[in-house]
């Protein structure tokens, strides 16, 4: 009976784990991807009535915002990310963890980035752009319409592949729940549990590590809608209220970081300098 329950068990947290991964893969797409290209080739009928680029200065903004299709859009838009934000602060709220710990177990961090995982996809394929708007800025003049939009490009994959890489450093399956399906199959326990009281502290106080390269991705871009800027300042301003790191957590950062350079900088002086033999063949150690 226990294998089968550790099998069901490794079956869910997979699955799980397949459908979050796509989840961002679809989330990356619809922030840099459409942004950059799709959406800075409007549509032939906007384009048409879009108001030409020296004349955007007098877009007379308070007609545009009465626009009925508009208010509709952007309302719509603004209770998507609500609905999102609200799942992911009110899910990782104490009392909400022990909730769903008690009722789901190991799979509670399976639990929370599922939803989060179905919310975005609830963002993501509902959303509704503003192509009535006219673009609050859009570069339209050569050469920057074809090299711009290649740079936002390059800066933008070199931004995730940074994200990518501290989530692989905070333990990516960790925070997917694969981990502590691992551990509850072996009978190791739950790994929080195994790292130090600062690590802990650090991990409840770190929502958000790629804060800066977020904010990269959010603003670089080549054109900006109106259903864009909603997008753009409502994160920013969820991760800047999401922050919430003291000194306590930035000490043992710093600590934790000048240990990495300690051991990098002990590999490479032993990879300079290799270790010396005696003459019975063995090898001589250093004193450090």
């Amino acid at each position: 009976m226990a294998v089968f329950h550790s099998a069901a068990l490794v079956a869910l947290s997979l699955a799980n784990f397949v459908f979050v991964s796509w989840s961002a893969a679809e989330f990356v797409a619809f922030v840099s991807l459409r942004q950059i290209y799709r959406e800075s080739r409007r549509p032939a009928a906007a384009a048409a009535t879009e108001p030409k680029a020296d004349a955007q200065e007098h877009v007379e903004w308070h007609s545009v915002f009465r626009d009925r299709q508009i208010q509709q859009a952007l309302l719509f838009n603004l209770a998507l990310l609500a609905f999102f934000i609200l799942q992911h602060s009110i899910m990782a709220m104490e009392t909400v963890r022990r909730w769903t710990l008690t009722c789901f177990g190991v799979l509670q961090r399976s639990v929370y980035v599922f939803c989060t995982a179905a919310c975005l996809q609830l963002l993501m394929h509902y959303w509704q752009p503003t192509h009535a708007a006219p673009l609050l800025w859009n570069v339209s003049r050569e050469p920057w319409v074809t090299w711009f939009p290649l740079v936002c490009f390059i800066v933008h994959v070199i931004a995730w592949l940074i994200i990518f890489s501290i989530v692989l450093i905070f333990d990516y399956a960790e925070l997917m729940g694969l981990k502590q399906v691992y551990y509850c199959c072996l009978a190791l326990g739950d790994p929080m549990e195994l790292k130090s009281q600062k690590a802990q502290r650090l991990y409840c106080h770190l929502r958000h590590p790629v804060f800066l390269e977020f904010l990269v991705i959010l603003w670089l871009l080549p054109s900006l809608s109106l259903d864009r800027l909603l997008l753009s300042i409502t994160f920013t301003l969820y991760m800047i209220c999401g922050h919430s790191l003291d000194q306590h957590d930035y000490r043992y950062l710093r600590s934790q970081l000048n240990k990495k350079f300690e051991i990098f900088s002990r590999e490479e002086s032993t990879h300079n300098h290799p270790a010396a033999h005696d003459s019975l063949g063995g090898p001589v150690e250093y004193q450090e």
